[in-house]
C-alpha cells in the first residue's frame, strides 16, 4: 500500500466506514458506492490487498471477482430496476491507481448521450445522490445480498 492510495486508504479503516463505503465486504473485496457520482446505485468493487494490474490478482481473489460481479449486477437490477449494469475498469486516475472495478446501473430513462461509456461523463457530478442516500441504498444492497451471501461473507457490518 502506499499513502498516496485512496482504496488502501479507506479499507485500513474499514470498520469505522460509513455503510456507503462497506456495502459489502469479504476477505478480497470491498464493495463501496461511488462518490460524485450521478446515479444511485454506482458501486466501486475493489480488491483490500494494493494491486495495480488484473494480472497481479491472485488466484483467489480472481475467482471471487466474477462472483462478486454477477451478485452485484444481480442486486443491482433487482434493487434498481435498471435495465443493464455497465462493468468498467480503469485504474488511471492520481490516487486511484488500484484496480477497482465501477458497476453502473443503467436506467431505461438515461439518456441515449449517456449510455455506454459516456456515462462517465456523470462523474464529478455535485448535485447525484447525497451521502444519506448512498448510506440508505447500501444498506438495503447489502442486506439484499447477505440473503444469498455464504456464511463467509461480512455485508454491511
Amino acid at each position: 500500500m502506499t499513502r498516496e492510495c485512496y482504496s488502501c486508504a479507506r479499507t485500513a479503516v474499514l470498520d469505522e466506514l460509513p455503510p456507503r463505503e462497506r456495502v459489502a465486504v469479504d476477505e478480497h473485496w470491498r464493495v463501496a458506492h461511488a462518490f460524485g457520482a450521478g446515479l444511485l446505485g454506482w458501486l466501486v468493487l475493489q480488491p483490500r490487498r494494493h494491486v495495480l494490474s488484473i494480472a497481479e490478482l491472485n488466484d483467489d481473489e480472481a475467482a471471487a471477482l466474477g462472483h462478486w460481479q454477477v451478485r452485484l449486477s444481480r442486486a443491482l437490477t433487482a434493487e434498481t430496476g435498471c435495465r443493464k449494469v455497465y462493468v468498467a475498469q480503469f485504474a488511471e486516475a492520481p490516487g486511484f491507481g488500484h484496480v477497482h472495478f465501477h458497476l453502473v446501473p443503467r436506467p431505461p430513462e438515461l439518456a441515449q448521450e449517456l449510455r455506454g461509456p459516456r456515462v462517465f461523463g456523470l462523474l464529478g457530478d455535485e448535485a447525484g445522490p447525497s451521502e444519506r442516500e448512498r448510506d440508505e441504498f447500501a444498506l438495503r444492497l447489502g442486506a439484499r445480498l447477505g440473503r444469498s451471501a455464504s456464511s463467509q461473507d461480512r455485508f454491511g457490518s
